[in-house]
């Protein structure tokens, strides 16, 4: 794929968008989300989404307006207490969560990324998390096989990515990005910054180029 076909628009963005799609999108309490790439979802109209990430942020942060406009029909992370909305259609229904502890979920995509079968872990044994889930005991100790996660399409933010897609993060923003590239079968990252190619330090890359499939600058149309 060359250079000029992995830059794109926002714009261009919506033509990988469609009903009922399983999206990840990296970031922790929406620091570290592409909200230019979430408010591209949210105004293609795509509804019927499963999404995958950490939290739900706040109703006007990160995925939250995913939330707040209904477009999700399944959440997978980790916690929802920060968004209120995402808790009301929970209990009214009108939303599948599936809380997943932090660690695992992190294992799950890890693995979903790696092409392995799962994950073995102890958190959850005893509990409702096990519930529908395959154990193991070895030497004694229980362990949860979680199965791996994948998704049609991973939505990244990079503070920097050169113009073929190799990719630097900042702070928090390296949660979930990272691991999320290797498990979607489209990766698009929204980054501050463009640079030529050579213009990053190898030694700081986090996700290589190979991974990378579509590039949009954060504020350009």
């Amino acid at each position: 794929m060359s250079t000029a076909e992995k830059i794109i628009n926002l714009k261009d963005v919506k033509q990988y968008f469609r009903d009922g799609m399983t999206v990840m999108f990296g970031g922790f309490l929406g620091f570290g989300t592409p909200e230019g790439l979430i408010a591209a979802l949210l105004e293609h109209g795509a509804k019927n989404l499963t999404i995958i990430g950490n939290d739900t942020a706040t109703p006007t942060t990160g995925v939250g307006p995913l939330i707040v406009n209904k477009r999700v029909s399944k959440l997978i992370a980790s916690h929802i207490g920060t968004n209120p909305e995402t808790g009301r259609q929970l209990i009214a229904k009108e939303l599948d969560v599936e809380l997943v502890p932090q660690g695992t979920l992190a294992e799950q995509i890890r693995t979903g990324g790696a092409g392995l079968g799962g994950v073995l872990t102890p958190t959850g044994v005893g509990t409702i998390v096990e519930e529908g889930k395959q154990k193991l005991t070895l030497k004694g100790v229980e362990y949860i096989i979680e199965r791996p996660i994948r998704a049609d399409i991973a939505l990244l933010k990079a503070k920097k990515a050169d113009r073929i897609g190799n990719l630097v993060y900042e702070r928090a923003a390296r949660n979930f990005n990272p691991l999320m590239a290797f498990a979607a079968d489209l990766v698009i990252v929204e980054v501050d910054e463009l640079v030529d190619v050579g213009a990053i330090d190898p030694e700081i890359v986090v996700t290589p180029a190979a991974l990378v499939h579509k590039i949009v600058v954060a504020g350009r149309g």
